[in-house]
């Protein structure tokens, strides 16, 4: 009986030791294991996508604000990854992902905006948040065609909405290097590019070297500077290790075509500055950020002041530890490759788009 029983112990211990070696397995190797199933498995070139979205109808917007008077600009605004599914490009009616950006997303992004003016939001057709993770020409092209849903998106809102108004450019993440190609795109045509107030690229790595003094849109170098570009890649505290793998992995323009940053420096703008800039930014003059998740458009946060500052540095925006554990939330592994499911300069970027807009429409001084 003794024997026996020593025998049953030796096998629980054994067992025991398996699962706690699979269970650590599984946790050090999430991550991988994770994007392997959302990896799609399938060539884009033989890849069949969902329907296009018909901007016609209000559905196939997360924002359209029909029949509200015209405030100071318009805002175009391109939401980030909500898809995690094993499709390329997500339908516009994927459920999870129509839920996040909702309940999640747009509260927190496009929040920041609403006082500026009417905010327009195209659903589109979104690469999957495995493409974020990846330089694989397939998760390029699925990016790349995504791109063509915002430029429909934006043609509909100029043939059927637009009044003229001066117009902000923002896109967030994913949406960020669409939106940037779309800022590009308009800036083209000198009536629309003096119509642009600003475009503000959050969380999207672009080439510094593109945006110097002489680009036909520049880097926003001052506050209430306008028809400029305010983009960054923020590092919070305890995200560091993370940055290079971000920069390793971000792709960025040449053309129609999405290539890698290579190694060049990322633009880098500090919200609490107004401005692109080494400079160091205390707490003190952070005017508050804000997790506003599950809030409904139009309803506005509590903001949290004084709580981070924040340096460019190598061209990626550090930032320090919030006091408030509203903007320090524990996170799971897929909501850490995501946009960020709060917004740490929310009133800075509000002040900051209020600003810029009023410096475009005051009347030029006499001679």
């Amino acid at each position: 009986m003794a024997k026996r029983f020593g025998a049953l112990s030796w096998i629980c211990l054994l067992l025991g030791g398996t699962s706690l070696f699979l269970a650590a397995a599984v946790l050090v190797w999430w991550g991988p294991i994770r994007e392997w199933f959302m990896d799609p498995g399938v060539p884009y070139q033989t890849y069949s996508p969902p329907p296009a979205p018909d901007y016609g109808q209000g559905s196939a917007w997360a924002l359209l604000p029909v029949g509200e008077a015209p405030r100071g600009a318009d805002v175009f605004f391109v939401h980030p990854t909500t898809y995690d599914g094993d499709e390329w490009n997500a339908d516009i009616d994927d459920a999870r992902a129509r839920r996040l950006l909702n309940e999640v997303m747009i509260p927190n992004h496009a929040g920041p905006f609403l006082k500026v003016g009417r905010v327009f939001a195209p659903r589109y057709r979104q690469a999957n948040l495995y493409s974020t993770l990846t330089l694989r020409e397939d998760a390029r092209d699925a990016r790349a065609f995504a791109y063509g849903d915002i430029r429909t998106a934006f043609d509909r809102y100029i043939d059927t909405y637009d009044e003229g108004l001066p117009l902000v450019i923002v896109g967030v993440e994913q949406g960020g290097v669409l939106a940037e190609r779309l800022a590009r795109e308009l800036a083209a045509d000198p009536a629309m590019k003096g119509r642009i107030a600003a475009v503000y690229l959050i969380e999207t790595a672009v080439p510094a070297d593109a945006y110097g003094e002489g680009a036909v849109l520049p880097a926003c170098r001052a506050r209430g500077q306008t028809g400029c570009v305010a983009a960054w890649v923020g590092e919070t505290y305890n995200d560091a290790s993370r940055t290079p793998y971000r920069l390793r992995h971000a792709p960025v323009w040449n053309g129609g075509q999405l290539v890698s940053l290579a190694g060049r420096e990322p633009l880098c703008f500090n919200p609490l500055l107004g401005a692109v800039t080494g400079q160091t930014a205390e707490a003190k003059s952070h005017l508050g950020g804000a997790n506003a998740s599950g809030l409904e458009w139009g309803a506005r946060p509590g903001f949290q002041q004084h709580q981070i500052g924040a340096q460019c540095v190598d061209g990626v925006l550090k930032i320090t530890r919030p006091r408030a554990p509203a903007l320090r939330p524990a996170l799971s592994w897929t909501e850490r490759q995501e946009a960020r499911p709060y917004s740490l300069f929310y009133a800075d970027l509000e002040a900051d788009a209020l600003a810029r807009v009023a410096a475009l429409a005051k009347p030029a001084a006499a001679p």
